[in-house]
């Protein structure tokens, strides 16, 4: 996943709650079948709002703080910030028009 990049606990200030553009971020598991259908979407996805939304990876393993801090129970789940507080969330969104139609809103201005 060219595209997205992986963001861990110690860069989540920084990348996630500090950034000037929303951020989608991704919680999945490397086990996650639904997690592995979802990531082409999810790049598809970075690679079409380049520059309007900053796309990142977040494995639920490697960094259990932070899916504990936002409640992540079920992956994927798909997480916008946007100035450092959750705007939406999506549950296996499936589909790319439904992470387009939950991004819509926040995006712009």
């Amino acid at each position: 996943m060219a595209d997205v990049l992986g963001v861990t606990e110690a860069e989540w200030d920084r990348e996630v709650l500090a950034s000037a553009t929303p951020v989608l971020v991704d919680f999945w598991a490397d086990w996650c079948r639904p997690c592995l259908r979802l990531a082409p979407v999810v790049e598809g996805v970075a690679r079409e709002l380049a520059g309007q939304v900053k796309v990142l990876k977040c494995d639920v393993e490697a960094a259990p703080a932070l899916s504990n801090r936002y409640g992540v129970r079920l992956i994927p789940t798909l997480v916008l910030f946007k100035d450092g507080q959750v705007v939406a969330e999506l549950v296996n969104p499936g589909t790319r028009q439904a992470i387009l139609d939950a991004l819509a809103p926040h995006l712009g201005s």
